[in-house]
Parts: C-alpha cells; sequence; structure tokens
C-alpha cells in the first residue's frame, strides 16, 4: 500500500486556506494506495486437460482453461542468480481470455528449501503495492523465516505482470519523472484543475504509447489467474502464499478464483475490497494522521527531537515546516530542492515502520534546524523507487496501471471537491495532499474491469488474516473486515504499530504464522499477540 501522493499545502495559521498543490495522479513508487477489487467466479473453465508439471517429479492434475495448456505445461529453467538463489521466467497469455493474443513473462526467484528431506512445496511471497517487486526482495526478507519454514519450503518471489523484471509498464523517463515530482498545480481553481487533467492525459497518452496492449491488461484478475499458472508449472497441487497489504487482495482474488487449489494462505496487512475509492482514501488518510500523532508522542521525550511541548503543538511544528518549504523549497545534497509534495512523501514514507522513525527524526532536525532538506529528499525517492544514480524503478507507473483498471474512480468536479473537504476533516495535516487524484485515472485509456464488493473464497480452506491494531496504511478495520468476508478467514491481531505483523520482532505473531505454514494448524480462537 502506498499512500497517494496527490499533493496540496496545509491550512494557513490564520485558518484560512492556502494555495494548494495537486499532484495529477494517485500514487507513488514504493508506497501507494492498493486497489479494490469485485469478487471473481471461482474455478476453472469447462473442457479441460491433465498434465504433468515437470518440478519436482510432481505430476498435478489441473482443470485448465481451453487454449492454456501449453502455457500450463511449460517447463521452467532455473539458473544461478544470488548467493543461494535461483531465477526463471515464466510465459503467461497477454489476455487470459483470448490466449491467442500474444503473451508476456514473469520473472522469479526462488530460494529451494535448506533441507529437500523437509521440503513440504513452493510458498509464493508478495509484498504489495501494486507495483512491488518481489524478485528484489525475497532474499533479504527470506533471511527473517523461522529455519523450519526455510527448510519445509522453496521460497518463491515474483514480479506480477507490468512490474519489475517481468513484462513492464513504461510511461515516461528518469528525467521526465524528476520533473513530475517537482510539479505543482493548484486544482481548487478552474484553470488548475484543467491543467491537472491535461498533465493526466499527457501520461496516460506516454504510458499508452510506452506500453502497448500489456497496459490494459495488468488488472488483479488478470495476476491472479498468472498465479495459478505459476502453482501448477511449480509442480504444486495447491498454493500456499504469503501476501502482504496488496498481496492480500491478490491472493484473496485467487482464493475466489480458484478455492480448489487455494494452499496455506496468509494475508497480513489486509485490504477491505469492498470500499469504493472514497471510503478508501479516507480512511487511509485518517490512519497516517493518527500514525503522524503515535510518531511525535514517542518523538517529544527524546534527545535530538526537533518538537517541544504537547503533541498539537509538535503537529503544528511540522505544518509549519510544510508551509515554509512550500514557501520556499528546501536545498539538499545533491541540487535537487526539495518541494513540499517531496516533504510529505518524505514524512509519510517511515511512517511505515516505527523501527526507522529515528531516521525520520533525523531529517525533520536536520530540516527544521538548518534548513536542509536531503533527509527527508532520500525518504521520498524511496517512496518512489529512485536509485542513488537517479534511476527509477517502475512502481509507480506499474501502479497506476493497475489501480486504475481495478476499481471506478469519481472524477466529477464537484465529486472530487466534496471528497477534499471530507479529507481535511479525517486528517488536517494530509488530507490536502491526498484529494483530486481521481484525474488520474479519469484520464487513463481503458476502463476498469472491476468494482468494489465483498469477497468470499466460498469452498477455499483456512486462511489466516493478519492486522495490526495502529496500521498505517491498510487500517486494522480492514482486516477485521477481509476475515468477516471469507468462508475461511480466520483473524490473527497483532498490537502494535507499523504496516504489516509478520517478521515486524513479534514473536507471538510469528510463531503463529509458522505454525499454519508447518502444520496447517490455526489457533482455536480469534488471538490477540
Amino acid at each position: 500500500m502506498r499512500p497517494p501522493e496527490n499533493t496540496r499545502g496545509p491550512d494557513d495559521p490564520s485558518g484560512s486556506r492556502g494555495r494548494r498543490h495537486a499532484r495529477t495522479r494517485r500514487a507513488g513508487s514504493a508506497l501507494a494506495l492498493a486497489v479494490l477489487l469485485a469478487a471473481a467466479p471461482a474455478g476453472g473453465a469447462a473442457g479441460a486437460a491433465t498434465v504433468a508439471a515437470p518440478q519436482q517429479g510432481v505430476v498435478v492434475t489441473a482443470q485448465v482453461p481451453p487454449g492454456l495448456e501449453d502455457f500450463y505445461a511449460q517447463q521452467l529453467v532455473w539458473t544461478a542468480c544470488g548467493a543461494a538463489a535461483e531465477c526463471a521466467r515464466v510465459r503467461v497469455p497477454l489476455d487470459h481470455d483470448n490466449p491467442a493474443a500474444g503473451q508476456i513473462e514473469l520473472a522469479l526467484t526462488r530460494l529451494p528449501s535448506t533441507d529437500p528431506a523437509a521440503r513440504q512445496g513452493s510458498l509464493l511471497v508478495n509484498f504489495g503495492g501494486p507495483g512491488g517487486s518481489g524478485t528484489a526482495s525475497i532474499e533479504a526478507w527470506a533471511a527473517g523465516l523461522d529455519p523450519r519454514v526455510r527448510a519445509a519450503y522453496d521460497v518463491v518471489g515474483f514480479d506480477p505482470r507490468g512490474v519489475g523484471s517481468s513484462t513492464a509498464v513504461e510511461c515516461v523517463d528518469d528525467a521526465t519523472m524528476d520533473a513530475r515530482r517537482a510539479s505543482s498545480i493548484d486544482p481548487d481553481t478552474p484553470e488548475g484543475l484543467a491543467q491537472a487533467i491535461a498533465t493526466a492525459e499527457r501520461f496516460a497518452a506516454a504510458c499508452a504509447a510506452n506500453t502497448g496492449p500489456l497496459l490494459g491488461e495488468v488488472d488483479t484478475i488478470s495476476a491472479a489467474k498468472d498465479l495459478d499458472i505459476l502453482r501448477e508449472v511449480l509442480g504444486e497441487d495447491e498454493l500456499d502464499y504469503l501476501g502482504y497489504s496488496y498481496g492480500t487482495l491478490l491472493g484473496a482474488t485467487y482464493a475466489d478464483l480458484f478455492p480448489e487449489r487455494t494452499g496455506r494462505f496468509v494475508l497480513d496487512a489486509a485490504m477491505d475490497p469492498s470500499l469504493d475509492g472514497a471510503g478508501l482514501i479516507l480512511d487511509q488518510a485518517a490512519a497516517f494522521e493518527r500514525s503522524l500523532r503515535v510518531y511525535v508522542e514517542s518523538c517529544l521525550p527524546l534527545d535530538g527531537c526537533p518538537f517541544e511541548g504537547t503533541v498539537d503543538e509538535g503537529l503544528a511544528e511540522i505544518e509549519a515546516l510544510l508551509r515554509q518549504v512550500e514557501a520556499q523549497p528546501l536545498p539538499t545534497a545533491d541540487g535537487r530542492p526539495l518541494t513540499v509534495d517531496d516533504a510529505v512523501s518524505g514524512l509519510i514514507k517511515p511512517l511505515y515502520d516505527p523501527r526507522i522513525w529515528w531516521f525520520l527524526t533525523q531529517s525533520l532536525a536536520l530540516a527544521t534546524e538548518h534548513g536542509d532538506g536531503t533527509g527527508l529528499m532520500r525518504l521520498a525517492d524511496i517512496a518512489y523507487g529512485r536509485g542513488p544514480d537517479g534511476t527509477y524503478s517502475n512502481s509507480y507507473e506499474a501502479n497506476i496501471a493497475i489501480d486504475c483498471l481495478d476499481r471506478p474512480e469519481n472524477d466529477d468536479p464537484a465529486a472530487m471537491a466534496a471528497l477534499d473537504a471530507r479529507l481535511q476533516e479525517a486528517s488536517p495535516t494530509f488530507g490536502d495532499w491526498f484529494s483530486h487524484g481521481q484525474v488520474t485515472c479519469g484520464a487513463w485509456p481503458h476502463e476498469p474491469v472491476s468494482t468494489p464488493a465483498p469477497i468470499d473464497a466460498a469452498g477455499a480452506g483456512p486462511i489466516l488474516v493478519v492486522g495490526t491494531t495502529g496500521d498505517t496504511a491498510t487500517p486494522y478495520a480492514w482486516s477485521q473486515a477481509l476475515a468477516a468476508q471469507l468462508e475461511g478467514g480466520h483473524l490473527l491481531t497483532r498490537v502494535g504499530e507499523g504496516h504489516g505483523a509478520y517478521l515486524s520482532g513479534n514473536r507471538c505473531v510469528d510463531e503463529t504464522i509458522t505454525t499454519y505454514l508447518l502444520e496447517g494448524v490455526l489457533p482455536a480462537e480469534e488471538r490477540v499477540c
């Protein structure tokens, strides 16, 4: 999940609304709003074939939709690509409903089981986004797993369609991305709104020109159907899966489409598929506001905290900093000025993980006490997927492409203005930066293929849904909602702060998930850790 970076400035101290800046986009790189998706029909199509999967010598019988037999029967070629990793590429249809329309490739990185005698199967992992790479993160993440899990599973990271090293969405070059981040538009005037729409149209046209037909085929339903091909070519009767954030939506969608092939599923920091766009963004804005308050409260007693007084006074100092940066961007070490939009992105990024709040404190102190925006710019760069060499991953572009296909957005000017007022109430600090982003999907060249609706995954086995009471990006109520919607949903609660629970340092959570992955055993009652 990534926060929207439709950025606008804060209210001025007199209470009158000052000039506000809107990004003509919905979300940015490594931190964006997850998407919503309607439940889809379960199961495969009629007229299926039986295929033999080549991996591990396992013969898998599956219902294969007509025309996809070649995809399901392909053999993977693994090559060494790290200290302990192997990489492969998998062919999947560009359009699952029209296999003759062409094919694309998905990138996989596998960490084989550390004990073949104890091996149970493959565990696919998705880190969220949408637009986040699984191949880039899997080795570092797997280092934190219980050794018994590493022995039991080949741990597999993958880049979904349109993402990273898979056949990818491509829109603009790095210099254009830098310029896009540095630009500001005031959407509260007719002229500003027209400029925002025109900018969105240019971006959408660039995505269409540089990506081609793939741009209309990166929805979550298609990605979930890809997962079933991955299951088959990995040689598994059932898919065992762990997804964070947006990955919970992808996983729930798979379970709804293929309940009989759903194995041990862990959905951590869950999305609520029934929320419409307005409900989602309002909930998330409120969650970021709450998390910022918790951060300031934790900062105030510490040496080096740049704030003094009460939590409200600390928040006022942050708002004063944003007003200052809005009036005069701060210099940074690499020469790029820190704009107010990047300052907000730099504030939001570390709220996801209390373990890096110390760096947020250092960055805010550098900005407030020395007028140096370097720390906040580094955090904003991480949020956007910008490397030290100035190159960007495609996570921001993929996020938009997936998001715009997965749910409709209301870009009517009156509706956006009404939502803006509600956002101001839900998040006095961040509300301005969460509005008018609907213009991006309003300009998109492809219509959405889904609408918000509950997902029940009827017929699937037990699914473990994990929620954190102080989750920054996916509020705890969303995990409660998904667990209630799923026919086999079981809720595990972590009491604490941050986005995601598994491998965050809570032994109770880790042991519960480990037991489930190894033995398929869930707590008899809802567990609170």
